[in-house]
């Protein structure tokens, strides 16, 4: 199964913008979803993840401001960005986490970029 990010574009600082992220096929239940991001110059960070059963975990940087949707029926996952900052900047990423071992899986994709201007 892979995952497909879209939705990205330019935003102006406080501004919202949201993510979609697509799977080729069926989710297993023990896999969690989550949306990473790496800025330029920046390694891949951990934006928000959500498991079947709905629970999250969300980046210090980013909680009471982005909300990660999951459908499981439609296996895709979405990711709400408001009050949106500079900082926010960078490519962001789906990806699926196996539950068990706290592996990701190696595809990422080709993501999409987000532009923050301030």
């Amino acid at each position: 199964v892979q995952l497909q990010a879209s939705g990205g574009g330019l935003v102006q600082a406080g501004g919202s913008l949201r993510l979609s992220c697509a799977a080729s096929g069926s989710v297993p239940r023990y896999y969690a979803m989550g949306w990473y991001r790496q800025a330029p110059g920046k390694q891949r960070e951990l934006v928000a993840t959500i498991r079947i059963g709905a629970s999250t975990v969300y980046a210090d940087s980013v909680k009471g401001r982005f909300t990660i949707f999951r459908d499981n029926g439609k296996n895709t996952v979405a990711l709400q960005m408001n009050s949106l900052k500079p900082e926010d900047t960078g490519v962001y990423y789906c990806n699926m986490i196996d539950t068990r071992s706290g592996y990701t899986s190696n595809y990422w994709g080709q993501g999409t970029l987000v532009t923050v201007s301030s």
